[in-house]
């Protein structure tokens, strides 16, 4: 809702376009480097804020760890270019250790074909990250690309 309108007074004053259609994206809200100290209370917000809203969000850069979570907005579309790394949720500070519900969680935010996979490859079983290109985000597991 708020994109919309800032999209409509922009164009009404013949302003470029370009910033606010970026503003539903990865690169735009800078969140693709995963969770800090705040964990997923961000990126559940934002979840949740688009998914209310129905607009589109773009995957269009790097988006790692907790970022793939996007992939649960409703509206989400993902750049072919983009690079999406999944590991296990794990606890916050300097000792890492996998946490099964923040993996869980993560999980749970994508679809079955993807779930499979990150299950079959035990890719979710590990904090060493797994990459998927975006192009195979869209391919293999159904995503919708942008256009």
């Amino acid at each position: 809702m708020l994109l919309r309108a800032v999209v409509l007074t922009l164009s009404l004053l013949g302003l470029p376009l370009d910033a606010a259609v970026a503003a539903g994206s990865v690169s735009q809200v800078r969140m693709g480097m995963g969770s800090g100290r705040e964990g997923f209370r961000p990126f559940a917000a934002l979840i949740q804020q688009y998914n209310a809203s129905g607009e589109e969000f773009r995957i269009d850069t790097h988006c790692q760890s907790a970022c793939t979570m996007f992939l649960s907005i409703r509206n989400v579309c993902v750049v072919p270019s983009a690079r999406l790394l999944f590991h296990a949720g794990h606890t916050l500070g300097p000792n890492r250790q996998i946490n099964p519900v923040a993996t869980n969680r993560m999980m749970s935010s994508y679809n079955g074909a993807l779930q499979s996979y990150l299950r079959a490859g035990g890719y979710m079983d590990t904090l060493a990250f797994h990459t998927i290109s975006g192009r195979d985000i869209i391919s293999k597991f159904g995503y919708r690309a942008c256009k």
